[in-house]
Formats: structure tokens, C-alpha cells, sequence
């Protein structure tokens, strides 16, 4: 039960992310950090990609993937078009492991240690999707603050 409920909330946000950054009026202003603002949605979406093809496509679904969390926040001007094909591969990513995993490895210990403390893969799994939410909340708000001009 739980894991398709997080298959749907991660689908629903992933959704949302890729609609908010094909929004913006130009792919610049995807870009912007201004006044107080420190990250750019495109970074914002980058880190978001790294995070997820990290703790659920690398660690639960044994994808080849090496993450460089320091580009997530330096890299600029990637096209609009990669960051789409990003978040439309990390869904598909998602759907594929969640699938995969059966609900009685939800209580299990998560295979990596990420927090201050260890953690069920269910707490990981519930992290990453409020994770997930509270960045897709900066980048909506990024869009609607910075590229109403």
C-alpha cells in the first residue's frame, strides 16, 4: 500500500517540477537567483535529480549512477529540453524500483547511511518524497517571483 502511494506522489511532484520548469517564459530566467534567493530552479532541479537517481535509483535499484552534488548548484544554463529528459527519465527510474520492491522491505534498514542516524528504507522512502515536495515548492515560487517580468 504504502509503496504505491509513494510511486504516486513521486509521479504526481515529478509531474509538477517538469510543468513549472517548461512554464517559465525563457529558459534564462530558469537560471535567475536574485536578492535572497540563493538556488535557481535549474539547479533546484538538478539537485532533485541527483538526490533521486542517488538514494532510490543508485541504492535501491542498483543503477549505474556517480553523483556529483557539488554540479548540481554550479552547473548553469543547461538546456530546458536536458533538464525535461532529467526528470521524465528519474519517473521512470522511480516506477521501475518502487515496482520492484516488495512492501516487507519497507521495514528493513536502508542500505546507506544518510541521516544523523540509520533509517528504515521506509523513512528514506517518505524523506526523499517531502524532500522532493519542499524543493518543487521553491522552484513554484521561483517561477511565479522571478520570471514575471
Amino acid at each position: 500500500m504504502l509503496l504505491e502511494t509513494l510511486k504516486s506522489l513521486f509521479n504526481r511532484d515529478l509531474n509538477r517540477l517538469k510543468k513549472e520548469i517548461e512554464s517559465y517564459t525563457s529558459e534564462e530566467k530558469i537560471w535567475i537567483i536574485d536578492k535572497q534567493i540563493a538556488n535557481s530552479s535549474g539547479n533546484l532541479c538538478l539537485h532533485i535529480a541527483g538526490n533521486l537517481n542517488t538514494y532510490i535509483g543508485k541504492e535501491l535499484g542498483g543503477i549505474n549512477y556517480i553523483r556529483n552534488r557539488d554540479q548540481e548548484f554550479s552547473l548553469k544554463y543547461i538546456p530546458r529540453t536536458v533538464l525535461v529528459k532529467k526528470i521524465t527519465g528519474l519517473m521512470s527510474i522511480i516506477d521501475q524500483v518502487l515496482s520492484k520492491l516488495d512492501e516487507s522491505e519497507l521495514s528493513k534498514e536502508y542500505p546507506l547511511f544518510v541521516l544523523d542516524t540509520r533509517t528504515s528504507t521506509e523513512y528514506m522512502l517518505v524523506h526523499l518524497a517531502t524532500h522532493l515536495a519542499y524543493h518543487l515548492g521553491q522552484v513554484n515560487y521561483h517561477r511565479r517571483l522571478l520570471d514575471s517580468e
